[in-house]
């Protein structure tokens, strides 16, 4: 994955967007749908650094023209829209992503990862550079940066405190029709109850639930913390998201095209897990001053969360390379946890 190459060689000159096309009419218009929107992590790394720095390395040959809030799409249809040469560049969640192949499948392993450093370390590295190399041959679609929108997620509820998995028996646990998620909160003892996600606050506030799992700067925004007073960070479930063009509308370029279009991603991928890592701070802060507990783990408490995650790794196995999330794991240090999945046979 380059970084920065022909910005260093050429260095950004200040044009905006604006100016740019305005005084260069564009050859090449990249139309990008995405659910993101401005004033999100995403919304604004498109805005801030992936058009200008198309227009500013490509002299206003390259434009992104950003279609915002599902305004074209949602994430799976982006997709295929791209597929049939309706737009060209699309964002959506690597869950999502499964909808043309298990190409990024490895990204949404319980516990892959362990902090959000180690996120943005390894899904900006090789990791990226490997899966996104296998979704170009099998899905019709070339990844350019994988990034997380709201970093992991967190439980919250609304019942009593949550400090290791025997403290969620019997609660009705929201979920989303994801496999894996079903299988993680059912490993940790509670009642998967798959819930739309525009009915939660009331179903929290009404008992119809008891807790949720979603990433903070979520449910900051939704408001769920007025209602789950509880709050527990056991991470694990990272919120993987991926910006990617069409293969065959990509290989259509020019080099000198190509390489504009790998720089303003780079540029994106840069700015958008800044801005996330931020964004994630402080929902944390914010829901932290509300509540009636917050709650961290002792690493032996999170060796039981992760020891629950097994049986989401077993139902995954086939859609991911194991020696990739092996050497993801060990670079983290997390040796126990793979003499876990090796004994399950999950790994």
């Amino acid at each position: 994955m380059l970084k920065h190459t022909i910005l260093r060689m050429l260095g950004l000159a200040g044009v905006t967007l604006a100016l740019g096309v305005q005084s260069v009419a564009a050859e090449t218009v990249l139309k990008l749908g995405t659910v993101g929107r401005l004033g999100m992590p995403i919304g604004d790394a498109i805005d801030q650094a992936m058009i200008p720095t198309a227009v500013d390395l490509s002299g206003g040959k390259i434009i992104v023209e950003p279609h915002y809030r599902g305004s074209l799409c949602g994430e799976q249809k982006c997709g295929e829209q791209a597929n049939q040469g309706l737009l060209q560049l699309w964002t959506s969640s690597t869950a999502n992503f499964g909808n043309f192949g298990t190409a990024l499948a490895i990204f949404d392993l319980p516990y892959i990862f362990k902090s959000i450093e180690d996120a943005d370390a390894i899904s900006e590295g090789w990791m990226s550079d490997a899966q996104c190399k296998l979704a170009a041959e099998t899905t019709g679609h070339i990844c350019f940066v994988v990034y997380s929108s709201g970093g992991f997620r967190e439980l919250g509820n609304a019942e009593r405190p949550v400090h290791k998995p025997d403290d969620m028996k019997g609660l009705k646990w929201r979920v989303t029709k994801s496999p894996i998620e079903y299988t993680l909160i059912k490993s940790w003892g509670a009642v998967p109850v798959p819930y739309d996600w525009t009915q939660l606050y009331q179903g929290l506030q009404t008992g119809v639930v008891s807790g949720q799992y979603v990433a903070i700067p979520w449910q900051y925004i939704a408001k769920l913390h007025e209602v789950a007073q509880y709050y527990t960070q056991i991470g694990g479930a990272w919120s993987g998201n991926q910006i990617s063009m069409d293969v065959a509308q990509y290989n259509a370029l020019s080099a000198e095209e190509k390489a504009w279009v790998d720089a303003a991603a780079d540029e994106f991928g840069d700015m958008v897990r800044k801005l996330d890592q931020k964004w994630v701070e402080d929902g944390i802060a914010a829901i932290k001053q509300e509540i009636k507990e917050w709650y961290v783990p002792t690493e032996e408490e999170m060796a039981l969360w992760r020891a629950g995650a097994v049986g989401a790794w077993k139902d995954a196995k086939g859609t991911f390379d194991p020696q990739l999330a092996e050497r993801a794991l060990a670079e983290q240090g997390l040796d126990d946890f793979i003499a876990t999945l090796k004994a399950a046979d999950a790994l």
